[in-house]
């Protein structure tokens, strides 16, 4: 449906090419910012819910005093990974999960996989690649989130969360335990719900249209057989590059998969495809901007620092494994 929209405003109303650069770029930033924009308020709109009947509290104090022995982490990326959302996409059911005080190592395990495992990637893959190549993919992208959201959570980060954020969750909580102890009935509390709910759209709404803008453009403009050149196979340095080159992109992990058959039909190894692969679904400028909101600049350096880090590792183990 937004889809459908997207098309009749750019190719009916504006009565742009569809097959043109600025046309496609237009139409991208209309689909994504829409789609986005709606995501987050229900989101948030569910998260108050929960927030406010669930006993959120008991939650976050059972994943932070348990020994879990990582299974919160693999739920987490398991979660991630069965939802068809790009990086942006991610982010509103991220700041609903930060909102309801979850571990913020656990919450960044389901923002890596989330994006870099999808269930349309994995059908494409099947039929593309195979099964060994497939599962290689499903499998690395769990444990990049796993691993990512284990190693990010020990070192404490929650301090370098934006003053936004932090906000929303004191708000969450004293809310919580007035309505508790009031014994507040839902319908009085839905107003309240909704009205943050909106106020959280208010307050990335620039946020998301700057980084919307910023992917259009990457997804309409970038020259075909632009990374190519600087991917083959004699390069050393050809994994690391690929990710570095990835980070400016923007696209969904379906979106990416042609692009990658190409890759290799031209002699990439299929580990730096897989890296490209990953860097652009799961690090974007896009991405970064809207995470702005969310978390402080050292926050999101450190962020993208070690999944493009451990993004490298797995380019080249699966060079030398496939």
């Amino acid at each position: 449906m937004i889809q459908t929209f997207a098309d009749w405003l750019v190719y009916t109303i504006f009565g742009l090419d569809a097959t043109s650069h600025v046309g496609m770029a237009i139409n991208f930033f209309f689909y994504d910012t829409i789609k986005i924009l709606i995501l987050l308020f229900l989101i948030s709109t569910l998260m108050g819910i929960v927030n406010a009947y669930f006993p959120i509290d008991r939650l976050r104090n059972y994943l932070t005093t348990h020994k879990m022995y990582g299974l919160q982490y693999f739920f987490a990326s398991l979660f991630g990974a069965i939802t068809p959302f790009c990086s942006c996409s991610s982010i509103p059911l991220f700041i609903g999960f930060v909102k309801g005080g979850i571990p913020l190592g656990v919450t960044l395990a389901f923002l890596i996989t989330s994006p870099l495992v999808n269930e349309v990637a994995v059908a494409m893959f099947l039929g593309t690649f195979g099964v060994k190549i497939t599962l290689v993919y499903v499998i690395s992208g769990i444990l990049l989130g796993m691993i990512g959201g284990f190693v990010l959570g020990k070192f404490k980060l929650e301090r370098y969360l934006s003053d936004w954020i932090k906000q929303i969750q004191a708000n969450a909580n004293a809310e919580s335990s007035h309505w508790e102890g009031e014994k507040t009935p839902f319908i009085k509390r839905m107003p309240t719900i909704i009205k943050e709910a909106w106020g959280i759209v208010r307050g990335v709404l620039l946020y998301i249209i700057i980084g919307i803008a910023i992917g259009a453009f990457m997804h309409g403009y970038v020259p075909e057989g632009f990374f190519e050149q600087y991917m083959s196979k004699g390069n050393w340095y050809a994994v690391p590059l690929s990710v570095i080159l990835a980070v400016p992109m923007y696209a969904n992990a379906a979106g990416i998969v042609p692009v990658i058959e190409v890759f290799v039909a031209k002699g990439i190894p299929i580990g730096t495809a897989l890296a490209f692969m990953m860097g652009v679904v799961g690090l974007s400028l896009p991405e970064a901007t809207l995470l702005k909101k969310v978390m402080t600049w050292k926050l999101i350096a450190i962020f993208f620092g070690t999944i493009s880090l451990f993004i490298i590792i797995s380019g080249y183990l699966f060079n030398y494994l496939l």
